[in-house]
């Protein structure tokens, strides 16, 4: 099956255009529900909200799981001089969401912008030794709305209180083949999975096994495969591998995971998924993910489920900030799904 990069792309851009940051997940899975009924898929939700399609096949079931939650901030308490003091949810941490834009939620449904900043703020007139402080969300970072607001009174007027979702701008481009974006973690890899779904559709193929695609709405805060259902012995995370000094991993490829801050990766599985790989020709890497990185596969081995665990990604600068992968690495990761779920003989 081709790689229908334009539709990948779009696919992308669509589901990051949605905030839902975690626990903010339903514009994002009414979203995601539509076109899942486009592309003719049954599909059940979960009480918590996750989705899960089915995709044909017979023989022992496999989950093929991508997350669709996003880090971001909450409202932790209203300032005096109404700003917000906020508080991560995810994997967020100050020095990568500084200067960035936001949308604020409430709980009774009205929205508001503003953007993160350090206090104080001004360059031009702040002390030596406060510009070398370190951006922490508990002392020097806020959001500062873009409304006429004094004090706290102000902000507590327009409905904003502890408790609301804080959602940053994804800023997506794509440049030279280049993917930038905030939460190509793992919205990227989501798209990749429905891209393969729309082939399997358009070309009438079944998988060589029964097959779920799962997609989840609270791996960033490890919660988001914990419930799975009853056939599946398998589980294959689908998320990003993030580059670094010591990384094998690279934006062009496909990573196979090994191991990360958790777990080994199941060795049987991980092995088929590297055959997979070496028989269709894939680019791809073998790499170890630490020490602060864990998948959904991690989730649902922790809850108790008799099951094998691996996971597959793209190659991904800048985790958890402004990241930057490749279509050449969203490719591979298509090429080892398909080789794998296609190509190999079930067990």
């Amino acid at each position: 099956m081709k790689f229908d990069e334009k539709y990948c792309l779009e696919m992308f851009e669509k589901l990051a255009g949605v905030d839902s940051t975690t626990g903010q997940y339903k514009e994002l899975q009414e979203l995601l529900c539509g076109i899942l009924d486009e592309l003719g898929y049954a599909y059940t939700v979960t009480r918590k909200g996750g989705v899960i399609a089915e995709l044909g096949g017979t023989g022992d079931a496999i989950a093929v799981t991508a997350h669709l939650d996003d880090i971001g901030l909450m409202v932790r308490y209203v300032n005096a001089d109404g700003t917000l003091n906020v508080c991560p949810v995810g994997g967020l941490y100050p020095f990568y969401c500084v200067t960035e834009n936001v949308r604020i939620y409430t709980r009774d449904g009205r929205v508001y912008t503003g953007a993160v900043c350090r206090t104080p703020n001004s360059i031009h007139v702040t002390e030596e030794e406060l510009r070398a402080t370190l951006p922490d969300f508990r002392t020097n970072v806020c959001v500062v709305l873009d409304a006429d607001v004094k004090n706290a009174a102000d902000v507590k007027a327009l409905g904003i209180d502890t408790g609301d979702m804080i959602a940053l701008e994804p800023r997506t481009r794509v440049e030279n083949g280049y993917v930038k974006s905030r939460f190509i973690d793992d919205k990227a890899c989501a798209a990749v999975l429905l891209t393969l779904m729309k082939a399997m559709r358009d070309e009438g193929l079944v998988p060589n096994r029964k097959v779920y695609a799962y997609f989840a709405f609270y791996e960033e805060i490890g919660h988001g495969t914990v419930w799975l259902p009853s056939d599946v012995t398998d589980i294959l995370a689908v998320d990003i591998a993030p580059l670094g000094p010591a990384q094998n991993s690279d934006e062009h490829k496909v990573s196979i995971f090994a191991k990360d801050s958790r777990y080994p990766y199941h060795w049987e599985l991980t092995n088929e998924l590297r055959d997979a790989a070496i028989a269709a020709g894939v680019d791809y890497v073998m790499d170890i993910f630490t020490p602060h990185y864990g998948t959904d596969g991690d989730a649902s081995v922790a809850a108790g489920y008799d099951i094998r665990h691996a996971a597959i990604g793209p190659g991904t600068l800048s985790s958890h900030g402004y990241e930057r992968t490749h279509v050449d690495g969203l490719a591979n990761t298509y090429r080892l799904l398909e080789a794998y779920l296609f190509q190999k003989k079930v067990r």
